[in-house]
């Protein structure tokens, strides 16, 4: 076991040859590297796998053995300060790389498909592979500069992928929204490391809790500049994991491509927030005011996030705001000190969500077959509907991530998530009230995407192409163009073959705007017989990852069902986390009360039930919304009542899509502020300091001229101004 753990250092630097070897390749040899394009997504996915595999070895070791493992060598040495680089094994960061590495085959394994007829294929995989690299240096890191730096490639990371396609102009806002309010996050969180090596003089995570630990028992250290670092370092968490106030660049970064959406939104980047409060949470458990801090963060994220996701339009924009609801959980459970739900709740989102995302992907895959749709369009919900029957296996693992966020039992977040709100009841009544509502909110919006997005007929707006007859349908960079066949005069139909590296056919990237059409099918309308292209159901390679993901989203919570059997110990997570747990000298409460149990479930699950129910009854056709607004006007006739209703709905409506007008104000206050404060600046330096300069120029300019002509070389006109000079300064000397 102790070889295997020397060898941990090598984890973060597996996926590193593939970035590498490709920029290599498309420098010297670009031909031949883009030929062999297939090549490079099958070594992506075998490099991983081979991380997933040594991460669940050194994870079924600490589970039988209670242990953890550092190694740390010196790298700079002066003086009194030495610098270390090590690495870092314990239970944390067994279950991270095993999240990064298994939604992350999933996600590359996707994204073979999904990328096919990108030109810029290859790049994606390279900044994937980075990805990676960055993500697992991240969790492996044994001291907090380490921390640091893996924590900046991952913020660069992040901006390269979600600004992939630059060309759009929204994409390339994203990025750069992404990357300035990480900025914000990662500028309070060098300050912060800075000031712990103040305190302690040490960025090792062991010495560092174990020094500071001593001095806040012993007194001797500020308790506000200490809360003022805890403050700081926990800004850097806001940031990355998109907590309020920071979570505004969560929503855009959905203009980057949707395998790409999977990955930051489970298992990379705003888990590294997380991530980082559970690796410091021995440091900040001693500090009351921070743990107060983060939990009431928390709350206020849990609740904004899904009262921001109850009225969006575009299907992965509602589920980053679901992202930042569960996020919020996640913070709230940390804040509460419950280390294990907080990291419980990390593991069943990851592959729910990696599952709803790549499930969103499948449908806008779907909907982008559909004649005269646009990549845009194929993302509003709004324009979907009726896609059951054409999409059976999407839409049932889609179903299965809806109900397991929402919290419906025996699926996974549904034990993650109800720890949480047990919790919630010993900490804070008003905490908790908050969180079981969110839950309630949760279900809704979570069914409100799924019944928009599948359920009833085609959309009156698909239904709006029927009958055009010499129709070609154009895809930006998404889906590009097979070799197409003429079928008669007035169609063509393209080969839907994909290039795969589990497929033996690959296409040439054609640099021309590609044709993507699905064969017709006629349907009657209004007694007339029109033509229009379908949805049709993804590749086998983008299929499987779904799949997968469905029995992860199934079975993955029974890890960490907390109850005993015979005297043996079946709580696998509580086992697997001790040497953490111990670190944080709490206790763990392996038995159960089963009572008080199903007691607490039949709660919880009641909320999630009637969340679905109010989302079936307002969205789930036949297209009964009149018929709802029928009852609506019954119950609520004209007068004060209906007005009252009408002013709430619009108030929530108005609310959620304009993202509680939290980033109006910030443009207003900060963009525009910062423009004015700009343009006072201007007007300073040119009307004030330059108008000083030149003014001081142009009067010794105006002196100069006077003065030339006064000095004319005529004795007479020298001892005229002479005897005026001193006839005035004479009267003006009696004068006085």
């Amino acid at each position: 076991m102790h070889q295997t753990y020397q060898y941990g250092w090598i984890i973060p630097f597996i996926p590193l040859p593939i970035p590498i070897l490709i920029g290599v390749g498309l420098l010297l040899v670009p031909t031949a590297t883009k030929n062999l394009r297939r090549m490079w997504s099958f070594q992506s996915v075998l490099l991983l796998t081979i991380v997933m595999i040594f991460s669940i070895n050194l994870s079924i070791q600490q589970i039988n053995s209670n242990s953890s493992y550092q190694y740390v060598w010196s790298w700079i040495i002066n003086n009194d300060f030495s610098l270390e680089f090590g690495y870092l094994i314990d239970p944390l960061t067994s279950i991270m790389s095993i999240l990064i590495t298994t939604v992350g085959i999933m996600v590359l394994i996707y994204s073979d498909n999904y990328m096919a007829h990108d030109q810029a294929y290859l790049r994606f995989f390279a900044y994937m592979g980075f990805f990676s690299t960055s993500m697992l240096g991240l969790v492996t890191s044994s001291n907090l500069i380490q921390i640091y730096i893996f924590w900046e490639l991952v913020g660069m990371c992040s901006y390269l992928l979600i600004g992939f396609w630059f060309t759009r102009p929204l994409a390339a806002n994203a990025c750069q929204k992404a990357f300035v309010t990480n900025r914000i996050g990662d500028f309070g969180l060098l300050l912060g490391i800075l000031g712990f090596y103040w305190i302690t003089g040490s960025f090792e995570f062991r010495d560092l809790f174990e020094i500071f630990n001593n001095l806040i028992y012993d007194n001797e250290v500020n308790s506000l500049f200490v809360t003022l670092c805890g403050g700081l370092v926990f800004a850097g968490a806001v940031a990355k994991s998109a907590q309020f106030p920071l979570h505004v660049w969560l929503p855009d970064a959905m203009e980057g491509p949707t395998p790409i959406s999977a990955l930051i939104h489970a298992a990379t980047m705003v888990a590294a927030g997380i991530f980082l409060v559970a690796r410091l949470l021995p440091l900040f458990i001693v500090i009351p005011y921070i743990m107060n801090f983060i939990s009431l963060i928390g709350i206020i994220t849990v609740l904004l996030g899904a009262t921001l996701a109850l009225a969006q339009k575009d299907i992965k924009r509602g589920l980053a705001f679901s992202t930042m609801s569960q996020l919020g959980y996640m913070m709230l459970a940390l804040g509460m000190g419950s280390y294990r739900s907080a990291l419980f709740h990390l593991i069943t989102h990851a592959y729910s969500k990696a599952l709803l995302f790549l499930g969103s992907g499948s449908v806008i895959h779907s909907m982008e077959t559909i004649v005269g749709y646009s990549p845009y369009k194929s993302q509003n919900m709004v324009l979907m509907g009726g896609l059951t029957k054409h999409i059976p296996i999407t839409k049932n693992t889609f179903l299965l991530g809806t109900l397991s966020l929402c919290g419906i039992p025996p699926l996974a977040c549904f034990w993650s998530k109800d720890e949480i709100l047990n919790d919630s009841w010993l900490y804070s009544t008003i905490f908790a009230i908050i969180a079981w509502a969110t839950a309630g909110l949760t279900a809704f919006y979570m069914f409100r995407i799924y019944l928009l997005t599948f359920e009833g007929h085609l959309s009156v707006h698909f239904q709006n192409y029927i009958g055009k007859e010499k129709v070609f349908f154009y895809s930006i960079s998404l889906w590009g163009r097979g070799a197409s066949k003429k079928i008669n005069n007035n169609f063509r139909i393209n080969n839907i073959e994909s290039s795969s590296f589990l497929k033996k056919k690959i296409y040439q990237i054609d640099h021309n705007v590609r044709n993507v059409t699905r064969p017709f099918i006629t349907i009657t309308h209004f007694e007339n017989k029109k033509f229009y292209s379908y949805p049709y159901e993804s590749d086998s390679t983008m299929l499987f990852p779904l799949l997968i993901l469905g029995l992860f989203t199934l079975f993955v919570g029974s890890i960490g069902i907390p109850f005993n059997q015979e005297g043996v110990d079946l709580d696998i997570l509580s086992k697997w986390l001790t040497p953490s747990i111990n670190l944080l000298h709490q206790k763990l409460n392996n038995s159960m009360d089963w009572y008080e149990f199903v007691k607490d479930t039949v709660f919880s699950v009641s909320i999630a039930y009637l969340g679905i129910f109010i989302a079936s009854f307002l969205y789930k056709p036949p297209y009964s919304s009149l018929q709802n607004l029928d009852l609506i006007n019954s119950i609520f006739k004209r007068g004060p009542k209906r007005i009252l209703w009408d002013k709430i709905l619009n108030g929530v409506y108005n609310w959620s899509y304009n993202r509680a007008y939290i980033d109006s104000f910030y443009t207003r206050s900060f963009t525009g502020g910062i423009r004015g404060l700009a343009k006072l600046t201007n007007f300073v330096d040119r009307r004030i300091i330059d108008g000083i300069t030149n003014g001081v120029g142009l009067i010794n300019f105006f002196i100069g001229e006077a003065v030339k002509y006064i000095g004319g070389g005529r004795i007479s006109s020298y001892l005229f101004f002479y005897l005026t000079y001193v006839s005035i300064f004479l009267f003006v000397y009696f004068l006085i």
